[in-house]
Formats: C-alpha cells, structure tokens, sequence
C-alpha cells in the first residue's frame, strides 16, 4: 500500500550527521512523544559520531530512566552503555527553572546584590512559577550551552505547553515584562533615590502616588516592598533579559538549528501541529520535518474490516457448515419415502429381523419387516455431548470470531490514522514526516530508544515495504 512517504519521507541520519547541524528543537503538543524522540534523536547521533547533549524539561523524569540514569540536574550527566566506536558520546540534563534563574542572578550581579535577589520574596515567586519563566530559562539554558561550543549537537526537548506558541512567545514575553513599563515605573523612586527620589517622581509624575497606593491595597504593603526592593535589586540586569531572549530567537532561526515537529496520529495532536508549522514558516525558523508518533500497521492488511465482520457473523450463526457438527444432522437425515412421524419428525425405513411364517397350506415362508424410526432431533452439538465427542470445533469458531472483530477494529483504527494524516499532508504538501510505528510497550531502555532511531532513520525502506 502505498503513502504519502514514498516521495516525501523524513530520514533522520542525513540530518543528524550534518556537520553544521547544531541544535534539533523537539515541540509539539503534550502527551505525543517528545521527550522520547528526542531521547532516540540523542542515541542515534551519539553513536553516529556526534558529542551529544539532550536537554529535557519533562518533570516525569522518563527520559533518566530510560537512559539509565537515577537521576537528571541542571548540569548534563554522561549516559553510560552508549557505543562510542564512531566517536561521539552522549550526555543529558534536566532543566532546573530556578537553579537556571539563580546561575543568571549570580554571573550578572556582584556577590552582595546576587544576595540580596536571591533572598527576595518576590523573585523567588517570580524564579518558581511566573507564567513563561520556564519557557525562557529553557531558552537561556540553551544559549549557554551553545556558547559554550563544547558540543557537536543540542537536542532539545520542549517543555509541555496547551498552546505551540508558548515556547516561542514566552522568552519574549517575560523578557517583555522584566524591561517593560511596570519595571521602569517600580525602578523610578529607587533611581532618583529614597524619599528625595519618590518626590521628585511624584512631581515630575502627576498621579504616582495614587498608583502605588493603589497598588498598596491590591497587592498588599508587603509585596509592594519586596517588588521594590527587587527591582532596585535588578536595574543593571533587565536590559540583559530581553537582550539574551532576542539573542536566543535569532539562535533559533539560524541555519544550524532545525525544528522537528512531533504529533501522534490524532485530529486534536495534528491540528496543533499544523498551527506550529505555520508559525515556524511566519517566524522564518527552519522546519525539518514532522514525526508522527504511535502509527499502527497489519500484516494482514488485505482483509478488510467489513470482510472480517463478515466471517465472524457466519461463524457466528453457524453458516459454515463443513465441520463434524454442521453435517452430523445431514448424515442421520431420512431419504425420501416412508410418511413423517405425527410429530413432524421425518421417518425412515430401517430392515427389521427375519421371521418365519406358517401359510393357510402349511408351508412356511420368511418375511422380512420394515420398521419405522424417528431420527433423534436433539442438535449435533448435544448428540456429540451425549455420545462423549469433543466439542473443539465450536470452540476454534468462537476464538476465530473474536480474532476476526479484534482485526476488523484495528483495521477501523488504521483506515482513520491514516485519513487524519492525509488531512495533515493536503493542507501541509511541502512538510517532510517520518512516521513510528506504535511499540508494544512503553520504551524505558537504550534498546527501545534505539529501535526508534532506526524506525526514523529508515522511512525510505519502510515505505518502499508498504508500496509492496
């Protein structure tokens, strides 16, 4: 059967193997197998030749389990069982939010305001759970590591986001934030200095004094201070937030970065996917492909579901009839002949015993008599019970006939797998896609992760198997 990989396939190794290749950027959806991908993206390169590192932001800690590590951190831990024969090695991390916060406080400010922010109420809210803080810490951990020219590759797992546009929008939008006109407002008093300073701006500000008592009473006296005080804390470092994510947008739109686009054969999963799509062709970020995750297949293919429906309602209803219990009824059936019993059943001729016979002349004579029997009309099934026979057969037809509607739902299931992903590839002719077909179990080894790198490297061989 052919489809739609026979022109476009995605193979991975050419990609991976590109010596200007430097960061593979893993997004989706949640729930379609990034972290995964992104992880047999890793092995596969490793073993290929590359000095790898996959940096994770999956809090399910699946990605150090599979790789055999107890436990992932902010800084990349080497994977041990992978084969360097080619060279390469392969290290990953986790990224900490806060620690990664923390490393940027402490390499931008003195050892006393590192302090001071540090132990603030406000940033260590802010460091934990702002909206787009972990999108934008991902960011800077990525352009750390990019700068540090110590790796040949950078495989990146995205965090898990209800919207594609959050990874992109976030490092901005925080970035936004720290240099936006709430800072400057906040900065204000702290730059012209103590009470002289809030006079000043009071004058030069007509209705400040009103704002921050209004925002007294919103956010309470307390909070207020610790803003303040952070953001006094912060002034030389804000221009460097919104400067380092415009740095790391332009990281990603280079040529040595490529996207990978990851979905599962579900409407919701690639209606997500054709939006990124769109969005990484606005924002001119250079789109490798899509990899469609958890693709189910049949060696039997040829048997259609209303076919196999079909034979499992015959067996069913006993419409096969060339088995010992479909015939046993034809083989005690009467010939045509002698009249029907009075209850219906058919009768039948069977020879009675001889007997002899002494006629009106005293001779004796032999007379044979037909006698009349009913065949047994109970059913073959009981009739074979009643006479000890085994009752295999109807068992294997019960059995094939669960078989038969178990194969006639997974034909259901490919038939709509593959319409959801020709809705994709109509609307999206240019994207190239690999699909994975769907494991029997979850992947939690190097093994596992390897059989998904060969199944991505691959596409060419397997659609050439499906066009046979």
């Amino acid at each position: 059967m052919a489809t739609p990989l026979d022109a476009d396939a995605l193979d991975i190794d050419p990609l991976l193997d590109d010596p200007t290749t430097r960061i593979v950027v893993c997004c989706g959806s949640g729930g379609v197998g990034k972290t995964t991908t992104a992880a047999a993206l890793g092995v596969r390169a490793a073993e290929r030749g590359r000095r790898t590192v996959v940096l994770t932001i999956d809090p399910a800690r699946r990605l150090a389990q599979s790789m055999g590590l107890s436990e992932l951190d902010n800084t990349p831990r080497e994977v041990p069982g992978i084969d360097k024969t080619a060279g390469g090695e392969l290290h990953a991390m986790m990224l900490d939010m806060k620690r990664t916060f923390d490393e940027i406080v402490e390499t931008h400010a003195d050892p006393e305001r590192a302090k001071a922010i540090l132990e603030n109420p406000f940033y260590q809210s802010l460091s934990t759970g702002f909206a787009g803080t972990q999108e934008y810490m991902a960011m800077e951990k990525l352009g750390q590591l990019r700068a540090g020219d110590e790796w040949d590759l950078i495989v990146v797992d995205t965090p898990p986001s209800r919207s594609a546009l959050d990874f992109l929008d976030a490092p901005k939008r925080l970035g936004s934030f720290l240099d936006g006109k709430f800072i400057k407002l906040m900065m204000a008093p702290a730059r012209v200095g103590g009470r002289a300073g809030m006079k000043v701006v009071n004058l030069g500000m007509a209705g400040l004094s009103l704002f921050t008592g209004a925002l007294n009473k919103l956010l309470g006296a307390g909070l207020l201070r610790d803003v303040q005080t952070f953001v006094a804390a912060m002034d030389t470092m804000f221009g460097g937030f919104r400067t380092r994510a415009d740095a790391t947008y332009r990281l990603l739109q280079a040529p040595g970065t490529a996207f990978l686009v990851v979905a599962a054969p579900e409407r919701d999963a690639l209606r997500e996917a054709a939006y990124f799509v769109e969005r990484l062709a606005a924002d001119r970020m250079p789109l490798a492909g899509l990899v469609l995750n958890r693709m189910h297949d049949s060696d039997a293919a040829g048997l259609s579901a209303e076919r196999a429906l079909a034979a499992a309602e015959n067996l069913e209803d006993g419409g096969i009839v060339d088995r010992d219990g479909g015939k046993s009824l034809h083989r005690d059936a009467p010939s045509a002949g002698p009249a029907d019993s009075e209850d219906g059943s058919p009768a039948s001729e069977n020879p009675g015993p001889a007997r002899s016979v002494t006629t009106l002349g005293g001779n004796e004579t032999t007379e044979t008599t037909t006698e009349r029997t009913i065949p047994d009309a109970r059913s073959a099934t009981d009739r074979a019970s009643a006479h000890g026979t085994p009752n295999g057969h109807d068992d294997v037809a019960v059995l094939a006939a669960g078989l038969l509607r178990l194969h006639a739902d997974r034909m259901r299931l490919l038939a709509r797998e593959r319409r959801t992903r020709d809705r994709f590839t109509a609307l999206h002719p240019d994207v190239s896609m690999a699909e994975v077909a769907a494991l029997p179990g979850d992947v939690h080894d190097l093994d596992g992760l390897r059989t998904i790198g060969e199944r991505l490297a691959h596409q060419h061989r397997q659609a050439a198997a499906n066009a046979d």
